[in-house]
């Protein structure tokens, strides 16, 4: 990387941010620039893995002071896949070419294992470390040039992208530009119609957006109290999880819009990932013995603090119904992506879902709810915007059903084709497991058609 000059301290930790960047504004070739990846979580990471295996120039700009910084905030839970799922092959290659070791593939990490014992080698590897930047906020990307409106010259133009280090701006110039920022920092309100209110804004101290850790810095939040879970996907179910060895210290209400109970609980035996399956039945034995207070189709209108707690009002089932003396509450209501400094690129997001157009009828409930969503490349990512993509968790928009191994497939197929290698871009390299099940709130024609057509599982 000719172009860039990185001073890096190291103070023993993964890497410390750069202090110095300087990019040089005379070359001529945009080929010459480097490929910017936003965001150093596995995504973001593989990408540079597989840039670094061909020799192309890269950089990673990552906000937080770690990579994995959000997988860190719940590095207490284990994952439902096995590392098999979670390691990118050529990642992989590069680490053991170090003299790194694998470990064991059919075992599930945590999510603090998954940084420590994977993110944070590759980070340090020396094809990677140079290059990455932490504690560096991404404000805006734009043409070199050129606003939004202006088409004459554009793809020949570079990216050029607003960073804020330090407490200084800085401005840097791309070739490319890959979004693996994804989704998890920016979660979904709790009303119903998902709408940030004032009441919710203003009772934050009592919300905790995500999976607390009860065995941990969250021990004694929760011990007798009674606590809403709000949510019905596998967040809510590891939450609930959590909450339920702290035995009857803890008064558990699970709150969810589905209509019933049973949709929650996903494949069960029937999963092709047992550890997924098993979330689906322990919940439901939860359920079954009275431990969990279900309110199910339950849609949260309004949050009133009492003397004697926070009051929660909602309808269900045509009814106005209100749920009192509620201490805590604990949202696992989904998450959003971010476009705010996107906004000077040209984007094609689907209107429904926030993910890339081309990928939503592959992942959008209302057409089809089978879990896994079949491998996808360079060619469904592609954007309006000539060389930029938005990859990972991110592209799924608000959809929940991402899988880490799907991104793996989606940088390799991108990385390719940035490359020239457009045979290779054009292949599927990637099978992954099925849940088993698909949602039965569709009618059987519409079921049977688009889980087939997504070859999401064998209906």
């Amino acid at each position: 990387m000719n172009n860039i000059e990185l001073k890096q301290v190291n103070t023993g930790g993964c890497c410390e941010p750069a202090a110095k960047i300087n990019v040089s504004l005379e070359t001529s070739l945009n080929k010459e620039l480097p490929i910017a990846i936003i965001g150093a979580g596995p995504i973001g990471l593989a990408t540079a893995a597989h840039l670094a295996n061909i020799g192309e120039r890269f950089i990673i700009v990552e906000s937080g002071a770690s990579v994995g910084s959000n997988i860190l905030s719940w590095g207490h839970v284990r994952l439902f896949s096995p590392w098999q799922y979670n390691i990118d092959k050529i990642a992989k290659k590069i680490l053991e070419n170090q003299g790194w070791n694998a470990p064991d593939l059919d075992q599930l990490p945590l999510g603090s294992e998954l940084v420590n014992e994977y993110l944070k080698p590759l980070a340090n590897l020396p094809e990677i470390k140079p290059y990455l930047l932490l504690n560096t906020k991404v404000v805006s990307i734009s043409k070199k040039g050129l606003d939004k409106m202006k088409t004459d010259n554009r793809e020949k133009s570079p990216f050029v992208i607003y960073l804020e280090q330090h407490g200084r701006s800085k401005r840097i110039e791309a070739r490319a530009v890959i979004d693996a920022t994804g989704t998890w920092s920016h979660p979904n309100p709790i009303n119903a119609d998902n709408v940030w209110t004032k009441e919710e804004k203003e009772l934050k101290q009592y919300i905790y957006y995500g999976i607390p850790d009860v065995k941990g810095d969250h021990k004694n939040k929760y011990k007798g109290k009674r606590v809403a879970v709000v949510g019905g996907g596998h967040s809510a179910i590891n939450t609930i999880l959590e909450l339920s060895q702290l035995n009857d210290d803890v008064e558990i209400i699970w709150i969810m819009r589905k209509k019933n109970v049973k949709d929650a609980y996903g494949g069960e035996d029937k999963d092709s990932l047992e550890a997924r399956g098993k979330l689906g039945i322990r919940i439901h034995q939860l359920v079954d013995v009275g431990q969990v207070k279900v309110y199910t189709p339950f849609f949260i209108h309004q949050f009133i603090k009492t003397n004697d707690g926070i009051a929660i009002t909602g309808e269900s089932e045509g009814n106005e119904v209100t749920i009192s003396h509620v201490d805590e509450i604990i949202a696992n209501t989904g998450n959003r992506p971010d476009f705010s400094f996107i906004t000077e690129i040209r984007l094609s997001i689907d209107f429904t879902t926030d993910s890339v157009v081309a990928l939503a009828p592959l992942i959008d409930p209302n057409l089809h709810s089978c879990g896994t969503v079949r491998p996808h490349g360079e060619e469904i990512l592609r954007q309006p915007e000539k060389d930029f993509y938005i990859v990972g968790m991110k592209s799924y928009g608000r959809a929940p059903t991402f899988l880490m191994a799907t991104g793996y497939e989606q940088v390799r197929s991108i990385v390719a084709h940035l490359s020239g290698d457009f045979e290779s871009a054009k292949k599927v390299e990637l099978d992954l497991p099925e849940t088993g099940v698909c949602s039965s709130n569709l009618s059987s024609q519409s079921f049977v058609q688009s889980c087939c057509e997504a070859e999401a599982t064998k209906c």
